[in-house]
């Protein structure tokens, strides 16, 4: 289901519609959300290099991690680094987010570049102002791009680490404008829930299309091990993605760490199955007769089924009374009038409690 994640990304926004935005977000008890945006980030990457995506460029705001372990994870999970240049802009908010050590450099006290030369990676050297660092993002993405209806797609390593330097309210102001630009096809950025309150989570899951939570396992699914050792190594991934539609899918997956690589499986097991057939009702259906059902069905008369055998033509009236009145109709009656050209309708009254009819109106007593 984490691929599904990945598909909705890959396909953008409709025109006319906000970004696709996706919010991933751990905790202490189960810190995988970077190994789960780093899975979601490749993939997304390798439609975009391959050109299968609305996107035709991705914008990484690194603030957790330096631009040398994307280079690194792009090369371990087989992407071509050699032509990054034309899908991928870095811009490295974590070797300087403040400035600092630039003002150190200019006064001699560093004699090295803080980053290297590249033409991929642009440094940002003060995250609080986060309308310089919209436009920036606005910048790189242009690069790649160009002007046009081209579009590109962005990703957020960190967003607490931008919560720590400027207000909910700027960064949430921040992701809107983003979602709502016409270049940008997806956004997508990871959070670590237990630093923040229940306030700021609930905002950024309110602004985005899709929200994406790992969570440790619990007591139930542990066999040998105990919980704490499997939570270092396992968990589950549930995801909820909102559709055009307004209906929401939820998915629930089950994830393991293998040498820095994440697995999904499903979570339905066979015991689950047994679990949800036990709650289906049993319903049984006999579709075959008795003798005794098979004769009082015989005996029952169908309306009009008598006609046409020489006994007289019964017709009930309908009327509510404690025994039903029929208006008997002679054959006789009947067969004088067949042939003749003409016909006749006979009326009866629903019941005894129907109003005759009358040229009065009924509503006269109503001051209208």
């Amino acid at each position: 289901m984490a691929d599904a994640v990945c598909r909705v990304l890959r396909d953008g926004a409709l025109e006319g519609e906000h970004a696709t935005s996706l919010t991933i977000y751990d905790s202490v008890d189960s810190p995988f959300g970077p190994v789960v945006f780093d899975y979601i980030f490749t993939h997304l990457s390798s439609f975009i290099s391959s050109g299968k995506s609305q996107s035709r460029g991705i914008v990484l705001v690194a603030f957790s991690r330096s631009p040398s372990f994307t280079s690194e994870l792009l090369r371990n999970r087989g992407i071509d680094i050699g032509t990054s240049h034309e899908w991928l802009r870095v811009l490295d908010c974590y070797t300087d987010p403040l400035g600092w050590k630039e003002r150190i450099k200019d006064h001699g006290a560093i004699k090295t570049p803080l980053t290297e030369a590249s033409d991929n990676v642009s440094l940002c050297k003060d995250v609080r102002n986060l309308n310089h660092l919209f436009s920036l993002i606005l910048t790189l993405g242009k690069g790649l791009v160009e002007d046009g209806k081209n579009r590109f797609a962005v990703a957020i390593d960190s967003l607490s680490e931008m919560v720590r330097y400027a207000s909910l309210s700027s960064v949430a102001c921040l992701l809107s404008n983003l979602r709502s630009h016409a270049q940008v096809s997806s956004i997508f950025w990871l959070l670590h829930s237990d630093l923040h309150d229940t306030k700021a989570v609930a905002s950024f899951e309110y602004m985005s299309s899709m929200v994406a939570n790992v969570k440790p396992l619990t007591t139930e699914n542990i066999d040998n091990f105990s919980l704490l050792e499997q939570n270092y190594k396992r968990g589950h991934f549930h995801a909820s993605l909102k559709r055009r539609n307004g209906r929401v899918r939820v998915m629930r997956e089950e994830f393991f760490i293998d040498n820095s690589l994440i697995k999904f499986t499903s979570m339905v097991a066979a015991g689950e199955n047994a679990v949800a057939q036990s709650l289906v009702p049993k319903v049984q259906f006999n579709l075959q007769l008795s003798d005794k059902e098979r004769n009082d069905r015989a005996k029952v008369v169908l309306p009009f089924e008598h006609q046409e055998t020489g006994k007289s033509v019964q017709i009930y009236d309908g009327r509510k009374s404690g025994k039903h009145e029929s208006i008997v109709v002679p054959v006789e009656e009947v067969k004088k009038h067949e042939g003749s050209g003409r016909g006749e309708i006979i009326y009866f009254r629903d019941s005894d409690d129907e109003m005759p009819d009358s040229d009065e109106d009924p509503d006269d007593d109503l001051d209208i």
